[in-house]
């Protein structure tokens, strides 16, 4: 039998293991002393000693402890991200979307708290170069939130009462801006911004007394329970026709003003139109037809950068036609697939832009719209509660009475024209374009940013006044079918 082969090392013996272990441990304690413990020192001494003093003329080559533009930008980014997330935390405890309480830490960081409570604070956290750096993650940002509201409009559908709806999304937009015409005419002269247009401006206050906010609307109803019923759904196809009227009304104030007139208006509509066409028809064929509805995740990456892009390219062909460029973004939006691998990945991109990018729009917001220096003398404090009351009453009594009419029953009714008087960030995005393009001055903004926040803030109350809630638990038990009925009336049909 031939030998075992073993590959046992042999145990080394007490003498020769005690002789072997010393010497490891010098060598280890050598290289540590060599080449970690003595550079320290050098460093630490030679530091010492320059800071101390040192060779005459040494100690200013040791730069100030400042930030450079990278590390203010990045710094400011972690306070308005974080200020956003505790607001719309602390708004969702008080019964408040989100949006409300991140535009009211936009609003807070800039010169309406922030900048006049401690201005050097402001000046050192917000230097003008991290805020342009910023301007610029706001617009993209800005024009994802557009192609999301696209992608909102494009997947609506219309199911029964089509002609209910129509009329009521009419009302939700002609009566209050009826009503915001007629009351802009008094302020003209004193409230008209640099373009000096008294006729875009009245048109243009109008326009933001009929606007809707779409996406906030969306979210009020899903915090509230209220999505599946009459009003809510009625409420989202309204502000949908709505808003996608006013978006074009806005596009064709802006572009009069600075359009050269009435021809230069129609040109511009007439190229808006060729866009809209292309975007809506072939674009929208040849999208669907390259990005595939199966969903599989193989590549997601060229779908997401053909997204961003086309956002992008879309923008700066309507700019190009001196329309808005926010108007190309919801025309992409429109244009790209509500279905399938592509609407998965537009949800993604669209959800973050929401959460990651829109808190530096209200930033941006924030700094350009100083509450704090509107005076408030009879004159302001009248400006304010006309506009208040028109947007209100045309919001509420318009489409309200509009349903009514047409068959809703009357509570019901009111509470659609309740949800429809929500307007937060898109009345945001819309006035400050009017403000930009010199339609409105600051005191306008200042004005028209208070309306905004009131009509949405008073939403959540106004709803909990008509009880309208739907009971999911009930603290007595199960009541009987008549008892529900009565303590939920809007998750019944609803029509006379």
């Amino acid at each position: 039998m031939a030998p075992e082969l073993t590959t046992e090392r042999p145990t080394p013996t007490a003498d020769t293991a005690g002789a072997a272990r010393p010497r490891s441990r010098r060598r280890v304690w050598v290289a540590a002393a060599v080449t970690v413990i003595l550079p320290a020192m050098v460093i630490c001494g030679v530091g010492g000693w320059v800071w101390g003093g040192g060779p005459e003329g040494v100690h200013r080559l040791v730069p100030a402890h400042r930030l450079d533009v990278t590390g203010h930008f990045l710094l400011a980014c972690a306070v308005v991200l974080a200020t956003a997330l505790a607001g719309g935390a602390g708004a969702q405890r008080l019964g408040q979307p989100r949006v409300v309480g991140e535009i009211c830490v936009g609003l807070a960081l800039g010169p309406s708290v922030l900048g006049r409570l401690a201005p050097e604070v402001t000046a050192w956290l917000f230097p003008q170069q991290a805020v342009r750096l910023m301007e610029g993650l706001s617009q993209l940002g800005l024009a994802l939130f557009m192609f999301g509201v696209g992608q909102e409009l494009a997947g609506m559908r219309l199911r029964g009462a089509v002609g209910r709806t129509v009329l009521v999304s009419l009302a939700s937009l002609l009566v209050p801006f009826g009503l915001g015409t007629a009351a802009a005419v008094p302020m003209v002269g004193a409230f008209t911004g640099t373009a000096g247009n008294a006729l875009a401006f009245v048109l243009f206050v109008g326009c933001a007394m009929s606007i809707t906010a779409f996406p906030v609307l969306a979210r009020i109803l899903d915090d509230l329970g209220l999505t599946r019923s009459q009003p809510g759904q009625l409420a989202l196809f309204a502000a949908a026709i709505g808003d996608g009227g006013s978006w074009l009304v806005v596009a064709a104030i802006v572009a009069f003003a600075h359009g050269g007139g009435v021809p230069g208006l129609v040109v511009n509509g007439l190229g808006a139109a060729a866009v809209a066409v292309f975007f809506l028809w072939p674009l929208r064929r040849g999208l669907a037809r390259w990005i595939p509805e199966r969903e599989d995740g193989r590549g997601a990456p060229g779908v997401t950068v053909l997204l961003v892009v086309g956002v992008a390219a879309s923008s700066t062909l309507t700019a190009a036609l001196g329309v808005h460029q926010l108007i190309g973004a919801l025309l992409f939006g429109l244009a790209w697939p509500v279905r399938g691998r592509g609407a998965a990945i537009a949800d993604r991109l669209t959800d973050l832009a929401k959460t990651v990018l829109l808190p530096f729009f209200f930033f941006g917001f924030g700094l350009t719209t100083d509450l704090s220096a509107l005076r408030w003398d009879a004159s302001t404090a009248m400006v304010f509660a006309g506009l208040l009351l028109v947007a209100t009453v045309g919001k509420i009594a318009g489409p309200g009475l509009c349903a009514w009419l047409t068959g809703m029953e009357r509570r019901p009714a009111l509470v659609l024209g309740v949800l429809l008087n929500a307007r937060g960030l898109t009345e945001l995005v819309v006035i400050q374009i009017g403000y930009q393009a010199g339609l409105i001055d600051r005191g306008m903004l200042a004005v028209l940013t208070l309306v905004a926040l009131v009509t949405t803030v008073m939403t959540s109350p106004l709803l909990r006044l008509l009880d309208c809630f739907p009971r999911r638990q009930l603290p007595t038990g199960v009541p009987d079918e008549s008892k529900k009925r009565e303590m939920s009336p809007l998750s019944a049909g609803g029509t006379r």
